[in-house]
């Protein structure tokens, strides 16, 4: 439970103040054995704990899903395998799993998504990481718009769209091969870019390191730079920018 819904809870009289004193002793981490549970996390900074799903042993991830699920009554975790979902499933009919991000998910109905933040691609081979961005920032509350196969070898692909783009609070340019997509958005835009490296390429793209260099090395002003293939940090981080841009 957040701080303001312990708060509000105690004002409307459904949790008494010792009830309320108990919450917030509680220890800022749920001892598990095997693992140890920011509990606290949504407090500190807003955002609850995701799950990384993949590497992670069966009985481990299902306890986990399990206990952050009874915590907030919803629960997120990326880079899950078709049969981390069905094992989920059995036990949480709700779940729902993309297969194209990876994602899995339970997320509580009529979730307002405020601002806006425009996720854009180079090609359709880099949808995968783009929606595992789009998806996290969406999850954490922010509106977004897919603007996809918009690469730089058909500009006039990317400046059909422009109009749109230039509305967002933040920019995801997700790209592989040579990743000069986020140098052109950064030219044409007035909010911060989140440069996303793919590991889409022929041999000399070295798994996305050509395109994670090119990004950094961006003549470009406002672009932050993410590792490779990482959509859910670039999805974060624009859940982050757009809602500084809605508080203010």
């Amino acid at each position: 439970m957040e701080t303001k819904e312990i708060l509000k809870k105690v004002q409307s009289g459904e949790l008494s103040v010792d009830e309320a004193e108990h919450l917030f002793r509680r220890q800022p981490f749920e001892e598990m054995g095997f693992a140890k549970l920011d509990t606290h996390r949504k407090i500190r900074s807003g955002f609850p704990e995701v799950i990384f799903c993949s590497g992670k042993a069966d009985e481990y991830l299902l306890q986990i899903f399990g206990r952050l699920y009874e915590q907030d009554g919803e629960v997120f975790g990326t880079r899950a395998s078709k049969d981390q979902y069905e094992l989920i499933r059995r036990t949480y009919p709700q779940t729902v799993y993309d297969p194209v991000s990876k994602i899995i998910k339970i997320e509580k109905e009529g979730r307002v998504k405020k601002g806006m933040a425009a996720v854009c691609t180079a090609g359709t081979a880099d949808i995968p990481v783009a929606e595992e961005a789009a998806q996290t920032a969406e999850y954490f509350g922010t509106a977004v718009e897919r603007i996809y196969d918009v690469g730089v070898s058909g500009i006039h692909r990317l400046l059909s769209e422009l109009d749109l783009i230039q509305k967002a609070n933040c920019v995801v340019a997700v790209a592989g091969m040579e990743g000069a997509l986020a140098s052109v958005l950064g030219g044409l835009v007035d909010k911060p870019v989140i440069a996303v490296p793919t590991s889409i390429g022929y041999g000399a793209s070295m798994n996305g390191l050509s395109a994670l260099l090119t990004m950094i090395n961006s003549c470009a002003n406002g672009i932050a730079v993410v590792n490779i293939d990482n959509g859910y940090g670039a999805g974060y981080m624009a859940a982050q920018i757009n809602r500084l841009a809605v508080r203010s």
